[in-house]
């Protein structure tokens, strides 16, 4: 009896990457051309201010309120009806944010205020010391 020898045959590990290659260049055709069409926007003057970008968070923020006619709220100790001036907002939030430094100032403005003198607070209170300063919205 003959016995045979069965061949060895080596294990090929290649991986054919051509159709790999072909879905990555057009995956990058149509991010090409549709990057574009997400940066364009509505040109619009925006109010110019030296507010530095925030990212702090608190858990218990303290809120200045600015109704349509431009006065000032401060909600601390309960009187937060009662209307103050723009150096008494930056006095007391300068007071609270000594005992506080990490703080999150929260601006809370009518619909009808304008953007400019939202922005002109979010300054104030930023001037005061405030490391964050953010917008309530409905």
């Amino acid at each position: 009896m003959i016995r045979r020898q069965k061949k060895k045959h080596a294990l090929n590990a290649e991986i054919n990457v051509v159709p790999y290659i072909d879905v990555m260049l057009v995956l990058l055709i149509i991010f090409m051309v549709t990057a574009p069409l997400l940066t364009e926007g509505v040109k619009l003057d925006l109010p110019q201010a030296s507010a530095d970008p925030v990212d702090a968070k608190d858990t218990e923020p303290l809120i200045v309120s600015m109704d349509v006619d431009g006065r000032y709220y401060l909600n601390i100790g309960g009187d937060d009806l009662t209307a103050i001036t723009a150096d008494d907002v930056h006095t007391r939030v300068t007071k609270i944010l000594r005992s506080n430094p990490q703080k999150m100032i929260l601006v809370r403005g009518d619909k009808n205020v304008t953007y400019q003198q939202i922005i002109s607070l979010m300054t104030l209170i930023q001037s005061a010391g405030a490391p964050s300063v953010g917008l309530v919205t409905e």
